[in-house]
């Protein structure tokens, strides 16, 4: 682990662009092709079926094997601002709750039990926050994305989408995904489109029905980042203290895939301590538990299973590494491994059948067009609902002043008056 965690300054920048351009090469080209430059989708289905409304007979495919093409443009993600929310969940433009790796030994014997009962503040899952903290960093760094265009521009945000780094993370697994499906509401206001998740019934019931071991199997991720991370480059890590959920550290960054300009921001679980470590987010790291791997059966699931979502979560925003415990039955981590991202499709390429990080970002580049396509109407009452169900095609329906809506008054009003004014 130790030669994951040396920088010296040459190496840090290639390790930044490793990530990006292995995964390219790996791919074949480094090309896109855009719903402009194409005369007809195979991946959606255009002519209105008699009887029934043009718009609603659209689909999107999910089928692998139309996005087996070229690796699609993926910009280097920059970083461009950070928040935090602190032990209530107060939104801070600034990182005061970002956290320090300390490295522990390849088998530290960590007891990831220890506190569920006694030091567990619990985050309330029954709040649905949607983009509401990524608005309010807007708000607060609107200098750092107003249009570089005319003042008659009708865009207030020099970016095509804003939304959670989760919500394109489930995008990226979807054509590998066979359990669970989504729903994702999409609204475009001022010349952007902003995508948030809703809850889908099978997910609430999932929710409603945790069993106290799930439970207590979600705190150990958690206890895990306690053994792990310290509160500043010169102290250690506390495990004796609260496991408090509603703490989050986020960066927020923008990227362009093929001709979409992103804008995102994802939890970050630490950065590595050393001065000479590469600027965000490049420094950050993700930490994981899985369950110990002792059969060649269990090596394969994890390949399948876990490291996509591993991947897809630390690709997108540019988090280099990906640390693990693994854990035994009963909750303690036995051994530490580091799994950089730039690595993991080499990992996996003898495995049969598996994910392919081309299709992955392929799907959700078509997705992305597909919304521009349907989400027309400049309207922030107005949302698009876009559905997902495992082996089904994407579907849509519109809502006017529905439960659907997610943009806040407070956003909305605030948006519209900077610019009535600018």
């Amino acid at each position: 682990m130790d030669q994951h965690r040396s920088h010296n300054p040459n190496s840090s920048h290639q390790n930044r662009q490793s990530a990006y351009k292995r995964e390219r090469d790996d791919s074949g080209k480094n090309h896109c092709e855009n719903k402009h430059s194409r005369p007809n989708h195979p991946q959606y289905q255009s002519g209105p079926t008699p009887g029934q409304n043009p718009l609603s007979s659209r689909g999107l495919s999910t089928r692998r094997e139309q996005y087996e093409k070229d690796f699609p443009v993926y910009k280097q993600p920059v970083e461009v601002g950070c928040f935090s929310l602190d032990s209530e969940r107060r939104f801070f433009n600034d990182n005061r709750q970002m956290r320090y790796y300390v490295e522990p030994d390849r088998s530290p014997n960590f007891d990831l039990r220890d506190g569920y009962k006694d030091r567990f503040i619990k985050r309330d899952d029954s709040v649905k926050e949607k983009l509401d903290h990524m608005l309010r960093w807007i708000l607060a760094n609107r200098s750092k994305l107003s249009s570089r265009g005319t003042a008659a521009s009708s865009c207030a945000l020099d970016v095509d989408f804003v939304t959670w780094r989760g919500h394109l993370t489930k995008l990226l697994t979807t054509p590998y995904e066979t359990r669970e499906g989504w729903l994702l509401a999409v609204t475009r206001f001022r010349g952007t489109l902003y995508i948030s998740e809703v809850e889908t019934e099978a997910a609430r019931r999932d929710q409603e029905n945790r069993t106290e071991r799930h439970e207590e199997m979600m705190y150990w991720g958690y206890k895990f980042e306690q053994y792990t991370c310290a509160d500043n480059v010169h102290s250690l890590p506390d495990p004796g203290g609260v496991v408090n959920t509603n703490e989050a550290f986020c960066t927020v960054v923008q990227t362009r895939l093929a001709d979409h300009r992103l804008l995102f921001s994802g939890e970050v679980d630490c950065r590595d301590k050393d001065p000479n470590a590469p600027a965000p987010p490049a420094c950050y790291v993700e930490l994981k538990t899985s369950a110990e791997i002792s059969t060649p059966k269990q090596r394969s699931n994890f390949h399948r299973f876990k490291l996509l979502k591993w991947w897809a979560q630390s690709f997108l925003p540019g988090v280099p590494r990906v640390v693990a415990g693994f854990r035994d039955h009963e909750g303690v981590v036995v051994t530490v491994d580091t799994f950089p991202i730039s690595k993991i499709s080499h990992l996996i390429k003898n495995e049969q059948n598996c994910w392919k990080p081309t299709v992955c970002m392929n799907f959700c580049c078509e997705f992305l067009s597909f919304v521009k396509h349907i989400a027309t109407e400049d309207n922030p009452s107005v949302v698009y609902l876009l559905s997902w169900e495992p082996h089904r095609d994407v579907t849509f329906s519109i809502h006017r002043d529905s439960q659907y809506s997610f943009l806040p008054h407070w956003y909305v009003e605030e948006m519209t008056r900077s610019q009535d004014s600018h």
